[in-house]
């Protein structure tokens, strides 16, 4: 299978083209302004160094982190409003509470509280009432609004009411875009609420993305089928990502680590992703990422989302170099995909650190003798201040006294001068294009998450029909039942709810099966 990843970065966008496990060609090109050419301008060089034609590609999988971007800089987001079905319960937290204001305000701050709801055991705190929400489609529509998210509480016990609540602003306001949290939050009220407005406030975006890539992909000859990689590593159709473009949410640092143990055949490390703005860091556990244990920000806001434990620090190969009082200041500013025009070696009037790498003798990146005069001293001070920096990321995402290897990936790792805190580097073949290796290998997954009353069938039976349930529909997405397998089970009993029930979610995944 020819397969093609890509992945979009804020400084660059990397490709590469894999024959199976083989890495054909890699190629890495800065993220243009309009994103897309930058995309045509990857897939074309990487086909040409490839020697390969778009007819020859059976699939492409993009890593994109044009959402989370959105969120982040508060930009290209829809106005929402968030319908909460719930009362009287909940009313002293309502939507969109613990959001930032100026987040809080792009979107429009509009929400409303209807009735309805269950309570944890599965009761109705109270029945719909349609001619209440009439009544708000009513007020949406009058303040322009085309985006909805609908929130009921418990709905992961029951989404009954958000899916009869879903038909209604359906046939009130025609061709709005409506999210409903059951399908991608979890029991929480205020962080699945949460992951279901960033949705919605994103879906307008999603269109526009998604449609891009199919006419960047068109424009170079490729007839075939598309994903989108999210944030635990696996695929999504594109249809389904242009429908739920919050799962995207941090797909880069994920893609970065599985690349990273592909390429180094290392599962047990700790990944030291180095762009051109920041340094992602995390663990590698048995080759994916550890899980987030605690509730992740995006932006500010509190989402439940399973996340790779992954944080950042303000350290790239563009990031910005000053000789201030108290010493030498290394990032967070950077000159990010304008390091090509910006940076001294090309030319440009920025002193970056990959300046101090090239007048270092480090590497031999743009013109050595735009560097030639720099201060010696200053030189050494910002490469001991760029090492300290790692040392102490490193000693940060250590769990453990075990002398795990550290593997260094991303096209700013040329900033690395040697071992990391004392500890074994790895730094692999195709190392600048991790990322783009680690959207090309990603698997499709298939989730079960539904309750079974004990009283009526044995936990074993149950997990065992949750686990078939799970392969059926990692099957069903794409992936060769021969190469499933599940890779997450959770059962969590639901007290005093009638028949002893508990909540069961189980994840397989899988090779994607192309032909």
């Amino acid at each position: 299978m020819i397969r093609i990843g890509i992945d979009v970065g804020g400084t660059n966008t990397d490709a590469v083209i894999m024959d199976g496990a083989d890495v054909l060609a890699a190629v890495k090109s800065h993220t243009t302004s309009d994103v897309m050419s930058g995309v045509v301008s990857s897939l074309n060089l990487v086909l040409a160094e490839a020697g390969k034609s778009a007819s020859d590609v059976d699939v492409v999988m993009i890593g994109t982190t044009h959402f989370t971007n959105a969120v982040v800089q508060r930009r290209d987001l829809a106005q929402t409003a968030a319908v909460r079905l719930c009362l009287p319960a909940t009313q002293s937290l309502p939507p969109m509470v613990d959001w930032p204001e100026d987040l809080r305000d792009v979107i429009g701050n509009t929400w409303y509280l209807a009735h309805g709801g269950h309570e944890f055991d599965g009761r109705v705190i109270s029945p719909l009432n349609e001619d209440e929400l009439v009544g708000i489609a009513a007020d949406i529509k009058a303040k322009g609004i085309n985006t909805i998210a609908i929130t009921s509480v418990f709905s992961p016990v029951s989404a009954e009411f958000e899916a009869k609540a879903a038909e209604i602003f359906a046939r009130e306001l025609p061709g709005a875009h409506i999210t409903v949290s059951s399908e991608i939050g979890r029991i929480g009220l205020l962080e699945r609420e949460n992951a279901a407005i960033m949705n919605a406030c994103l879906r307008d975006l999603s269109h526009e993305v998604i449609q891009a890539f199919r006419d960047a992909l068109a424009g170079i000859g490729f007839t075939g089928r598309f994903f989108l990689t999210q944030n635990d590593g696996t695929l999504m159709e594109a249809e389904f990502a242009e429908k739920f473009p919050v799962l995207t949410f941090a797909s880069g640092p994920t893609n970065s680590m599985r690349g990273a143990a592909f390429l180094s055949g290392v599962k047990d490390a700790i990944v030291v992703d180095i762009g051109g703005t920041t340094a992602d860091v995390g663990s590698l556990q048995k080759g994916f990422p550890r899980q987030a244990t605690v509730a992740v920000e995006v932006g500010g806001v509190r989402t439940n989302f399973r996340m790779p434990d992954v944080f950042s620090i303000g350290l790239g190969g563009g990031s910005l170099v000053v000789d201030a009082a108290g010493g030498v200041k290394v990032g967070p500013t950077s000159v990010g995909y304008r390091i090509a025009t910006e940076a001294l070696v090309f030319g440009g009037s920025t002193l970056t650190t990959t300046d101090l790498v090239v007048a270092d003798g480090g590497a031999v990146i743009g013109d050595p003798a735009k560097v030639a005069h720099l201060d010696k001293d200053l030189v050494a001070r910002g490469r001991a201040r760029i090492a300290e920096m790692l040392d102490d990321c490193v000693e940060r995402a250590r769990v453990s006294a075990d002398p795990l290897p550290v593997i260094v990936v991303g096209g700013g790792s040329v900033i690395v001068g040697g071992p990391i805190a004392g500890l074994q580097l790895i730094k692999p073949n195709h190392f600048a294009c991790a990322n783009a290796v680690g959207a090309a290998i990603a698997q499709v997954s298939g989730e079960v998450d539904r309750v079974y009353a004990m009283a009526e069938i044995s936990r074993d039976k149950a997990l065992e029909d949750a686990k078939t349930q799970a392969v059926n529909a990692a099957v069903a997405a794409g992936a060769k039942r021969e190469t499933v397998e599940i890779v997450d089970v959770e059962d969590v009993p639901l007290a005093y709810l009638p028949g002893n029930a508990t909540r069961v979610r189980v994840k397989a995944v899988g090779e994607l099966h192309v032909g």
